[in-house]
């Protein structure tokens, strides 16, 4: 787990450097920066309580599916988040020309001006940056990029959850991860 949180760090710090990364090398970049960890901590608690190979594999999918959740979640709040909430100044991935699910959807759909400005933005760093974040905001919010985010956030969620019920434990074992898994999702905008 250290190895592959290592590797997704330095995949991640690849890809700014990278042209035409895929939402699919995104999509394994943070299952392997994000969504391993709780996977892997999940899973070790799901070994210690002498949980079945079948329940440690789907302890382990419902954690790598809520750490894929988070980190589309964390994308959004980062455009569209509240500063004072989020505790970090939103629009950073922007700023930075980090290539997010958000970003990388909207290049798949954007056509014409559209694509030119998505191109033009992030091809530096030196805009003005209420601009930037705004230029690039409207292009998002044109495509519905924020919804279909939401969508795969939650399908993921769905995921998890549909994991979590195939466990063979009693329902009010496992309520507080349930709880845990919908927690992370609900963060404020």
């Amino acid at each position: 787990t250290a190895r592959e949180v290592c590797e997704g760090q330095q995949i991640d710090m690849d890809f700014e450097e990278t042209e035409g990364v895929s939402i699919d090398e995104y999509i394994e970049m943070i299952r392997l920066k994000t969504a391993v960890l709780p996977a892997a901590c999940l899973k070790l608690g799901a070994l210690f309580a002498g949980a079945s190979d079948k329940d440690c594999l789907l302890t382990y999918s419902f954690g790598q599916n809520i750490g894929l959740a988070f980190q589309i979640k964390d994308d959004l709040l980062d455009v569209y988040g509240d500063q004072d909430i989020f505790g970090k100044r939103t629009g950073n991935d922007i700023l930075t020309n980090k290539k997010t699910w958000l970003y990388l959807r909207a290049l798949e759909k954007a056509v014409g001006k559209d694509k030119e400005d998505l191109l033009y933005y992030y091809s530096g760093k030196d805009f003005d940056i209420s601009q930037k974040v705004s230029a690039i905001t409207d292009i998002y919010d044109k495509l519905k990029i924020r919804e279909e985010a939401e969508a795969l956030m939650q399908e993921y969620n769905d995921k998890a959850l549909a994991d979590l019920d195939a466990i063979n434990a009693p329902d009010e074992r496992k309520e507080i991860i349930r709880e845990f898994a919908l927690a992370l999702n609900v963060r404020n905008l």
